[in-house]
């Protein structure tokens, strides 16, 4: 008997021992889900507004490998979601795109992976020798706070004017963003302005819904009659944003079924890229150099300022974003994927549209390696088709949830400080430049609060007080 039951007892007590220590493993809780399954699925997509417009225009104009990238940054959203546990993203770094397609001569591929590399190694150098997390302990939050709110008061207007007019992501001017939309059609502003709408009454102004209490829920002061909380509870639980993105996806095939016709199966062909040193100078200079401060301020400092706000209980160094970025892209860069970073809008539009852990960002990736592998570079057809207006909802409500992370303020003196920083970033288109200013500024204010400058006028001044 004793024999009986010890064959019957065994497998248990193995499947137990192998399950308390996978439990155990950091990876696990990092993917672990923090909400539903649907609601971590429609956070995944909440960044790719800013996402595709991007890797489409580069495709297109500087003829990144889509494939390659597509695989790539499949990887980075798997790895940094076990890695960091929350829905960290992976963004396109923007100056560096902004310059490769808007200025001419355009940037080649491999200029682009030279501007990408030289970033990536100086975010690397910053993190590895702890000057970041230095930067990330003395920047004012009040500057901060004013850089969440230009970058996310510019996203909101991109939003707006690829919801308002019609696009051309190749063109290198701006005459061809100047085309009202029309208000019928596949792309036309009727249904940009229903998937607002439909947002809008499915998540609200992006309130917390509370699942771990049956009970409880975290919305409005008005959800005290029974009924109300039971529809608030049911559409919380509708993934909103992944809605609208399969609906763009769908709307690509039914605006021009011929691209059936012209998709390929099967990934690109990867390799080395060839690197000269006019594209080492011409990538860190035209590339690089804007791209720097802004990945420091929004890519790392940003990023955990506003992941301290979303997710005070899981800490992010900056040490640990700014690595991550700087190894990333010493990788990915060299095979001619396009240069990544973490971005403080791609967190806050993942947050919010229901993304909690870093399930919602490893699901992305998931999505993202199957497209590479099984489409290759044939699903730019398919992105060249994906309604405008749609994107544009997107990027909106993950631009306005950005700025919303600045809404919260100590003092007036803070209020001030950070609302010059804002303005001055977004008069100039420099976050950089805003970012000077608001630390000149917040430094002058704590001027006035010293005595008289010095101990000696200090004696003198309060001799003058009775």
């Amino acid at each position: 008997m004793a024999e009986q039951t010890s064959d019957h007892t065994t497998p248990l007590l193995r499947r137990s021992w192998w399950r308390s220590h996978l439990s155990t493993l950091p990876f696990t809780t990092s993917l672990r889900l923090k909400t539903s399954l649907l609601s971590e699925l429609g956070g995944s997509v909440g960044d790719l507004g800013t996402y595709i417009p991007i890797v489409l225009t580069l495709t297109l104009v500087s003829h990144l490998d889509l494939s390659t990238t597509l695989i790539f940054t499949a990887f980075y959203n798997i790895i940094t979601g076990a890695l960091f546990g929350i829905p960290m993203p992976v963004q396109p770094m923007k100056s560096i795109a902004a310059v490769a397609v808007s200025e001419t001569p355009h940037l080649t591929v491999p200029q682009i992976a030279a501007a990408g590399i030289s970033t990536a190694s100086t975010l690397l150098f910053l993190g590895a020798t702890g000057l970041m997390s230095f930067f990330y302990r003395f920047i004012p939050l009040p500057v901060v706070r004013g850089v969440q709110l230009s970058q996310g008061l510019a996203f909101a207007f991109s939003a707006i004017k690829y919801i308002r007019y019609d696009q051309d992501f190749t063109a290198t001017t701006k005459a061809s963003s100047t085309t009202p939309r029309p208000w019928l059609g596949l792309d036309g502003l009727i249904l940009a302005l229903s998937a607002v709408s439909f947002l809008i009454l499915v998540t609200g102004s992006g309130e917390v819904v509370e699942d771990d209490e049956e009970d409880r829920i975290i919305v409005t002061n008005d959800c005290n009659q029974p009924r109300v909380r039971r529809r608030l509870r049911t559409l919380s639980a509708i993934p909103a944003a992944l809605i609208v993105f399969l609906l763009g996806l769908i709307l690509c095939f039914v605006r021009d079924p011929s691209i059936i016709g012209d998709i390929k199966f099967g990934p690109s062909k990867i390799h080395v890229l060839k690197i000269t040193w006019e594209d080492w100078k011409t990538g860190f200079l035209r590339g690089a150099i804007p791209q720097i401060p802004l990945s420091v301020l929004n890519s790392v400092i940003a990023v955990c300022k506003l992941s301290a706000d979303l997710f005070p209980e899981k800490e992010v160094s900056a040490t640990r974003v700014s690595v991550s970025v700087g190894l990333m892209n010493l990788v990915g860069c060299w095979f001619g994927a396009m240069p990544c970073c973490h971005g403080a809008g791609g967190l806050a539009g993942q947050y919010r549209f229901g993304g909690r852990s870093g399930a919602s960002v490893a699901f992305l990736g998931l999505g993202k390696l199957v497209l590479g592998l099984v489409f290759g570079s044939s699903f730019v057809r398919i992105l060249s088709q994906f309604p405008i207006g749609i994107l544009g909802v997107l990027l909106l409500f993950a631009g306005i949830e950005l700025a919303m992370a600045s809404r919260v303020m100590n003092s007036k003196e803070e209020s001030f400080v950070m609302l010059v920083c804002a303005a001055v970033s977004l008069t100039g288109s420099s976050a950089a430049l805003g970012f000077g200013c608001g630390i000149v500024l917040f430094l002058l204010l704590k001027l006035r609060h010293l005595d008289c400058f010095g101990t000696g006028i200090g004696r003198s001044c309060s001799s003058l007080n009775p």
